[in-house]
């Protein structure tokens, strides 16, 4: 290689350097670990003994020159107006911009519903998202010859034929009821996993909130009152709430809860299709089956349970039309909340 041409081309990259870190890249180019000089030194070995000592030598002053070449240009570019004298930083550059950040949305609305309910007297409460088969199903008095016990609807964990990615929250009012005594009213937010297909309306991960109120003397009336209490402080006080008659193993009587369209104010519209009326979870009055399974003295308490998908509520509450939204990462989606 050829000493003074690259003597040559180091005085027009210096040259060429408007600022410090441009000066850093000429720094690493050609003294860096991988720079040009390591790869002049490193090509000595090579050549023969009689020209080893004469080329090293012109190495070693080419490596000096630059090194003084570069101290002279950083005190210069140092000096230049608008560079900091006690940081080397030019003052004069674009900053990098550094944004605040805010709750996700499904965030947002788990901590609003757990607020509800906590102000009504609910302790929030959380639970592993493996579970048993008995505490996912059998505990919640849902028999063996039920669809969503099979391989196709419920994430089971290979080689652990008893253990599975739980399908609902509704485990953790088993879990709570087996170790603790009524009265009880208790909020369960968390993951849930399903092998759905993923579209609009579906993941095979989302959220969801259970909650459960057991003691003596509760009564359907006392579920109507505490969701529509939860249906106007999330949704606003000029909603209407309808119950319609349902099915769910885990409770009895079983309903499904609907609210009037927020958007159309019940009249009909796209979003509510043209029904006036929007669902938003089911609930029930525990079955007497589940108190028996937690080992609860037959016929001493009653209670109501229920539950919802999160992202429904926020679908509904923020006019979202695509589930997919919310896990995608977009920040021209976030940024709105």
């Amino acid at each position: 290689m050829d000493i003074q041409s690259i003597q040559a081309q180091i005085e027009n990259d210096l040259s060429a350097a408007t600022s410090l870190p441009a000066l850093e890249e000429i720094r690493v180019k050609y003294l860096g670990r991988k720079g040009l000089v390591s790869e002049l030194t490193g090509s000595i070995a090579g050549l023969p003994v009689e020209q080893r000592g004469q080329f090293g030598q012109q190495v070693n002053a080419l490596k000096n020159k630059l090194q003084g070449f570069l101290e002279a240009k950083e005190k210069t570019l140092k000096t230049q107006p608008g560079v900091s004298q006690k940081t080397g930083v030019d003052i004069g550059m674009p900053g990098i911009a550094r944004e605040p950040g805010s709750v996700h949305p499904i965030t947002r609305i788990i901590d609003e519903i757990c607020a509800v309910f906590t102000r009504m007297g609910f302790s929030v409460v959380s639970g592993p998202e493996v579970e048993t088969e008995y505490n996912n199903f059998t505990g919640l008095n849902i028999p063996l010859e039920h669809p969503s016990r099979d391989a196709f609807d419920t994430f089971y964990l290979k080689n652990y034929s008893k253990l599975l990615l739980r399908s609902h929250t509704s485990p953790v009012q088993v879990r709570v009821m087996k170790t603790q005594k009524p009265p009880l009213a208790v909020i369960v937010p968390g993951r849930v996993y399903r092998p759905d297909a993923v579209d609009a309306s579906h993941l095979f991960m989302f959220h969801q909130i259970e909650g459960f109120l057991v003691d003596e003397n509760i009564r359907f009336s006392d579920l109507k009152g505490v969701l529509e209490l939860f249906a106007k402080s999330v949704f606003g006080q000029e909603i209407k709430m309808r119950f319609r008659p349902h099915f769910f193993p885990f409770t009895e009587p079983s309903v499904e809860v609907d609210i009037s369209c927020i958007i159309c104010k019940g009249k009909g519209c796209s979003v509510c299709g043209r029904k006036g009326w929007l669902e938003i979870l089911g609930a029930g009055m525990i079955h007497p089956n589940v108190f028996k399974q937690v080992g609860y003295k037959a016929g001493l308490y009653t209670g109501f349970a229920f539950g919802m998908g999160v992202e429904r509520i926020a679908m509904l509450k923020y006019g979202i039309n695509d589930i997919r939204l919310f896990f995608e990462n977009d920040l021209r989606f976030l940024k709105q909340f």
